[in-house]
């Protein structure tokens, strides 16, 4: 419990630094976050029968999302992103010289990688520009409310859990526990709003919303990813918290909804 409290604590600083010190510091953190989140599940899902393109699909997450860095940093312009695609089909041409069992399974694996750990995390990084210029107060917002949501839900499923939610899955996920994070959740909305001010009351509402609904949803679809492959955690870099991809579950689904919730309307 001590490991697990004092990484909790440095990985949250972590990353509250990255987003408060400006786009330069928050871009490229979560790019390679991003980055190693694919390298996990390729770990994760490999196995003698199903084998995806580590390299090239790790390297194809990098280039994909150093080009989107670069033009959400104003260093590149849009007409570059089509490169990223062009890297994409290049794991096709790649399985074409790997002697393996199963190769269309490899590359459906390893495409699904890249959408399933990468591409979430190109909304998430969007959220700091979806004003127009960075606003560090919109994705720390995001982490402070899918944090407040998971805290919630485990208070209220340690004290009052008693209906399960999805006990096929994860057993100790009760809906007490989610109505639990979806409260907290909805008041950390208040907090910020009243003190911060970048949105009208509703929005911080709606967001933390979507947040604990699809962040609940993007956890118990990593914990049956997780069953499927037969581990327990997505990796062993966060000693007592497991893979990055364990922090950042809830991230995969909430963040794109989030995303397209502001741009429509703002």
């Amino acid at each position: 419990m001590r490991t697990r409290a004092i990484t909790g604590f440095f990985f949250i600083a972590v990353l509250i630094g990255a987003v408060l010190l400006g786009p330069y510091t928050f871009v490229p953190l979560f790019s390679l976050i991003a980055t190693y989140c694919v390298y996990e599940f390729y770990r994760m899902v490999y196995t003698e029968n199903t084998q995806p393109l580590l390299f090239w699909g790790v390297g194809t997450a990098a280039f994909g999302l150093t080009l989107v860095g670069s033009i959400l940093l104003n260093l590149l312009p849009y007409s570059v992103l089509p490169l990223s695609i062009a890297a994409v089909l290049l794991i096709y041409v790649a399985a074409l010289f790997r002697k393996t069992a199963h190769p269309i399974q490899d590359v459906a694996f390893s495409l699904f990688g890249l959408m399933y750990a990468a591409v979430p995390f190109v909304f998430f990084m969007g959220l700091g520009f979806v004003k127009g210029t960075y606003n560090a107060y919109i994705p720390l917002g995001f982490l402070i409310l899918l944090w407040t949501n998971d805290t919630g839900a485990y208070l209220a499923g340690r004290s009052i859990g008693r209906h399960k939610l999805f006990e096929r899955i994860s057993p100790n996920k009760t809906w007490e526990g989610f109505v639990g994070g979806v409260i907290l959740a909805v008041i950390a909305g208040l907090i910020l709003f009243y003190y911060w001010r970048v949105f009208p009351l509703w929005i911080w509402v709606c967001m933390a919303l979507i947040i604990s609904l699809f962040g609940t949803l993007g956890d118990l679809v990593e914990s049956m990813l997780k069953r499927n492959v037969g581990v327990k955690d997505s990796g062993k870099l966060l000693p007592g918290h497991g893979g990055l991809l364990d922090r950042f579950d809830g991230l995969l689904m909430a963040a794109p909804l989030v995303y397209l919730f502001l741009k429509s309307t703002l």
